[in-house]
């Protein structure tokens, strides 16, 4: 099936190229999205005749979008979750819960321009990628933890992982001087000049 695009669309076209695609496609997706039309006479007649004002239009919600983007690009956001010790979500994080973090952060997007190439089942630092036009695209980082203090160390480059490592180091450490303590108070009853019965006897 023939249509023309009203707008970019990646791996298709530009504005105004008439493209071959599946008709399936067509009618699920580039039709009642408005992002094309099919490709009859008529259809083509009418866009050329619309074609400066299509192009003044997506150049005006492109400026915007790139004004979003710049706000946008490099933002991380905290998404809280429950999970296992060993860090996998009971669950995953949608394109929904992205929308709705950066919603929440003051920025207005869309779950359908979230783009979560990964499904996002383990907690950490996930990098999700927001197309705010067809020719924008802006990514920021998603801070998947069960607490904000966990959150924050994460942010600081760490794992959950690495701190219970850490504590656990730091336990062994503490039970391993208590042990040298005890050793040390042991060795002093046996040192050299401890009275023993038979010095007190002679």
């Amino acid at each position: 099936m023939q249509v023309i695009l009203l707008e970019r669309v990646a791996k298709l076209g530009q504005m105004g190229d008439v493209v071959e695609v599946k008709p399936g496609f067509a009618r699920n997706y580039l039709l009642p999205q408005g992002k094309a039309l099919s490709a009859s006479e008529r259809n083509i007649a009418d866009f050329e005749e619309r074609k400066a004002q299509l192009e003044a239009q997506n150049l005006e919600t492109r400026k915007e979008a790139e004004s979003l983007s710049e706000k946008l690009d490099g933002q991380s956001f905290i998404v809280i979750r429950q999970a296992s010790d060993g860090g996998n979500l009971y669950g995953s994080v949608s394109t929904r819960d992205v929308a709705d973090v950066a919603i929440a952060e003051g920025f207005s997007i869309d779950r359908k321009q979230a783009i979560i190439r990964q499904p996002i089942k383990t907690l950490g630092l996930h990098e999700v990628e927001i197309h705010l036009h067809p020719e924008v695209m802006a990514a920021i980082t998603l801070n998947v933890a069960r607490s904000p203090e966990e959150a924050e160390l994460q942010a600081s480059g760490r794992t959950i992982q690495d701190a219970a490592a850490e504590e656990e180091a730091a336990a062994d450490f503490e039970i391993a001087e208590l042990f040298d303590d005890i050793g040390g108070a042991a060795s002093d009853d046996d040192a050299p000049g401890a009275a023993t019965s038979e010095d007190e006897s002679a």
